[in-house]
């Protein structure tokens, strides 16, 4: 794990500042926003999606990313809870999708210790690979 930098700081805001303005509890459940940062510094974000199957707000910004033509990332934050103050670990959905599409990619959790950076390879151990 390793310590926030003022680049994550501000990852962390643009997810916070993506789920603030397109929150709603009552007809889509957009409950969550994720931020993604590419390995060039540009900051895409998303909203979570509540259909048949929906979508997590993780993979929404990881879509808009590389349909902008984007293959390298650094690190993704979610947010969300009442006060769009509540950092979430991305579910194993997403995890799985994240080792897939971004395998070197850092990802921003709440832990006992405070708020850290981890890698996507430590929250999905001996996961399948498509490159192994």
């Amino acid at each position: 794990m390793s310590d926030l930098s003022t680049m994550d700081l501000e990852l962390m805001d643009a997810a916070t500042e993506v789920i603030k303005s397109n929150i709603d509890l009552v007809s889509f459940n957009h409950t969550v926003g994720a931020a993604v940062r590419c390995t060039n510094g540009n900051v895409y974000t998303g909203v979570n999606v509540y259909s048949n199957h929906g979508a997590c707000a993780e993979i929404i910004a990881l879509g808009t990313a590389i349909s902008r033509g984007e293959r390298d990332f650094e690190c993704i934050v979610a947010v969300g809870g009442d006060h769009s103050d509540m950092i979430y670990s991305p579910c194993g959905n997403c995890r799985q999708f994240i080792l897939e599409y971004a395998p070197d990619c850092e990802i921003i959790v709440s832990t006992e210790e405070g708020v850290k950076k981890i890698k996507i390879t430590d929250l999905i151990p001996y996961a399948y690979h498509r490159s192994e």
